[in-house]
């Protein structure tokens, strides 16, 4: 059973994918910690709803603290969930390939400082690519920038708007990035000489609602 920190700044539909997820035993997890930037958020009133232990970073603590309270409750994992902001250099550092976020869109290419909601798709259709979809990959001391872990591929369609490719985006985000947490709670991630990471193939149970396709 691991703990998991989860980072959130807006709705938290990830979030609750994932404490969902966690309630039907399909990941072997609890969510001993919910860091936020924003208290006022639509995420963090429902933790707090749910008696989840809320901490404030940035606004609330530096990175010292942040790290002794993810230390204090013993986090396993740190799973960001729609976090706008840099988590900072010291926690990555203690949390070297156990943080890992969810992109909208392929990585590197839609990727960086200020490229998240509305504005990932806009840049997608902009750029005339015929496949978009949700790109889960580790966390470094860069934005969007750690690797890849695992994707889906999101057809985008002659008549797609931003607010109609997200919402595709969206629904494959809560699909994939259960799995993905699982597979991690499961210790099922290993990474080659080369420092790329795998996903080894899930059991049965793991593997019944569909596929998840690993890092190139």
């Amino acid at each position: 059973m691991k703990n998991l920190a989860v980072f959130v700044s807006g709705r938290g539909s990830n979030f609750r994918t994932i404490h969902e997820a966690i309630g039907a035993g399909e990941i072997p997890a609890t969510i001993a910690l919910v860091v936020t930037h924003d208290l006022a958020c639509e995420a963090a009133h429902w933790a707090a709803d749910k008696a989840l232990p809320l901490f404030q970073y940035p606004g609330g603590a530096d990175a010292e603290e942040l790290l002794r309270a993810m230390t204090s409750a013993r986090i396993d994992l740190a799973v960001l969930a729609g976090y706008i902001k840099l988590v900072p250099a010291l926690v990555v550092s203690a949390y070297r390939r156990r943080i890992v976020n969810i992109h909208p869109a392929p990585l590197p290419q839609f990727g960086g400082p200020g490229f998240y909601g509305r504005k990932v798709h806009d840049e997608v259709l902009r750029s005339g690519v015929k496949v978009s979809g949700p790109t889960v990959h580790f966390v470094d001391e860069q934005y969007d920038h750690g690797a890849v872990l695992a994707s889906i591929a999101v057809p985008v369609l002659p008549d797609d708007n931003p607010r109609s490719l997200a919402r595709r985006v969206l629904e494959q985000e809560h699909i994939l990035y259960p799995r993905v947490v699982a597979a991690l709670c499961h210790d099922r991630v290993v990474w080659d000489a080369q420092g790329h990471p795998r996903l080894l193939e899930s059991t049965q149970a793991d593997s019944a609602s569909g596929r998840v396709a690993p890092a190139p």
